[in-house]
């Protein structure tokens, strides 16, 4: 069976690589010492800061198997020359009551709302790819539907 790849920015990419390193090295070693800390302390039968070392230790590698599977699957997408909204694109979009709202079209796995990253696989990120600057869609929400007019698209 094959194995869907993951597009990603470059940016996307390098973080997923970084987070890997940390959780392989530093979180690794804080786990090591908070466990050693709990074996000194003796009983392990009855040791919740024992118990809570395994537990994290547990999540630390699930974790690390998640991020390397993600990494391995995942193709980077090449942002430059890319004509219209494409993944890693920064846009401008202005809705029907002329509110200007600005997004950055990243992988299923760089969403981060809060930075108004969104998804090419989110009902406006699929809605946008390949539109031009004056393009103007019709996105289908949970609420109903919105529209959108693109006013920029810049890639860094």
């Amino acid at each position: 069976m094959t194995r869907a790849k993951l597009p990603m920015t470059r940016r996307g990419h390098d973080k997923l690589a970084d987070t890997l390193n940390h959780l392989k090295t530093t979180r690794r070693e804080q786990i090591s010492d908070y466990m050693g800390s709990a074996l000194a302390d003796g009983d392990l039968r009855e040791s919740a800061a024992y118990d809570e070392a395994r537990m994290q230790q547990s999540e630390n590698e699930a974790r690390i198997i998640e991020l390397e599977d993600q990494l391995e699957r995942a193709v980077i997408v090449d942002e430059s020359g890319q004509d219209g909204v494409g993944l890693g694109a920064k846009i401008k979009v202005r809705d029907a009551r002329g509110t200007e709202r600005a997004f950055e079209i990243v992988g299923t796995y760089e969403v981060d709302v809060l930075k108004n990253r969104i998804s090419d696989q989110s009902p406006i990120g699929q809605a946008l790819l390949g539109k031009r600057v004056g393009d103007s869609v019709t996105v289908q929400l949970p609420k109903g539907s919105a529209d959108f007019t693109l006013l920029e698209v810049v890639y860094d």
